[in-house]
């Protein structure tokens, strides 16, 4: 144990289960888990749709509200909710001193003006053209402002005054352990004190899910357990609207203020393996290198998608550890999506208690309290994390 250690003392959630930690707790640890989805609005695709949400719980002016888009509301509401979690909302020197580190994809692009751009490009072969016509008519120039990654980190700064150094990760699954993985070092080497960091990703749009649609990766069947959706058609993601925060703090400094914590991350390990043959090798070694075994408790972050879930899942069978695909849950929230898994071990830890198995038929059981747990990300088409948590 040293001042430098790196805790989680603030949680902040949205899922289509609620909002918050203890609404995910309650919801996980209930004796039959059952997921919220939605099979019609956007048929052949199934997704977990976000809950009800007062945004002036968390954005107080009705201005700041109407200029974000979807996805920047949630991650501003949730990281609202983690800086409250963590007793450091409206602190003002807390917050000018906090670093801000989001996991961020792109804006929601304009439906009508695709469209108006595919009918019209129907009759027409001088297709440059066109669209430099549609550029200087159809398009608003707020709309590419609003569509650019880091404005999520610039709403969280002018919302919640968090106003040290700012960094933003792109790259879906990717973004989110790049997040953790380097907010854990400034913690660890002293660069930062105390930081913000986490993603939040709206998948109700039909942009969103075109752009898994186009690599084949969306699930087209029945909804099923992450675990168990092989061979169905599809690819076998299903996605969902979601966002998770977290604020991490050094032990030296959580303690001066008098805060207690979730957990301690102990470790982050990440790659970009090559998705061969050897794939699912490299994936035992990954996760095997954490030293999960069967004490562990694993929140997996399995996408579904049916190579990256299946090698995920042959790995985590070889370690005997108990594992939970929160996929089956909430869905796969994207950038979000390592964050959210972390933020779920943190809560099994700091509860002493394992989540019940989410797909009993696959899931078995954890007898005991776990005194560590891992999670996971193995991303649905390139990238891979995974985080070590031990009880605070």
């Amino acid at each position: 144990m040293t001042s430098h250690d790196v805790l989680i003392t603030g949680i902040g959630l949205v899922s289509s289960l609620g909002v918050g930690a203890d609404a995910h707790w309650t919801a996980l640890t209930a004796p039959s888990p059952a997921p919220v989805i939605d099979r019609e609005r956007f048929r052949p695709y199934t997704i977990h749709p976000l809950p009800e949400i007062d945004w002036s719980q968390q954005i107080a002016k009705r201005g700041d509200i109407r200029q974000m888009e979807t996805w920047q509301r949630l991650g501003t509401y949730a990281a609202g909710v983690a800086l409250d979690d963590a007793g450091i909302k409206g602190d003002e020197t807390l917050c000018a001193a906090m670093d801000l580190i989001v996991a961020a994809g792109g804006g929601e692009r304009d439906e009508a003006v695709d469209a108006s751009i595919l009918a019209a490009s129907e009759a027409r072969a001088d297709h440059g053209v066109l669209l430099n016509e549609k550029l200087t008519t159809d398009l608003r120039p707020t709309l590419f402002l609003a569509q650019l990654s880091n404005l999520l980190a610039g709403n969280i700064s002018i919302v919640h005054k968090v106003i040290g150094s700012s960094r933003t990760f792109m790259g879906e699954e990717g973004a989110g352990i790049s997040a953790l993985e380097t907010g854990a070092a400034r913690i660890r080497s002293g660069q930062s004190t105390h930081l913000l960091l986490g993603g939040a990703y709206q998948t109700e749009h039909p942009d969103m899910l075109f752009s898994y649609e186009l690599g084949g990766y969306l699930n087209r069947g029945d909804w099923k357990p992450v675990w168990e959706r092989s061979g169905t058609e599809g690819g076998g993601v299903v996605t969902g609207s979601g966002a998770a925060f977290l604020v991490l703090e050094s032990r030296d400094h959580a303690e001066k203020r008098g805060r207690g914590a979730y957990a301690s991350i102990d470790q982050v390990v990440s790659g970009n393996a090559r998705r061969d043959g050897a794939f699912p090798a490299r994936i035992a070694d990954f996760i095997g290198a954490l030293g999960a075994g069967s004490d562990t408790l694993v929140v997996s972050g399995a996408s579904g998608a049916h190579a990256a879930t299946s090698a995920e899942k042959a790995a985590l069978d070889r370690t005997g550890a108990a594992y939970r695909g929160m996929a089956s849950a909430v869905g796969h929230v994207k950038e979000a999506q390592f964050p959210f898994a972390v933020a779920l071990a943190a809560l099994a830890l700091k509860n002493g208690a394992a989540y019940p198995p989410f797909d009993p038929a696959a899931e078995r059981p954890f007898a005991g309290t776990p005194a560590r747990a891992v999670a996971t990300s193995i991303g649905y088409h390139r990238f891979e994390g995974a985080a070590l948590l031990s009880a605070a």
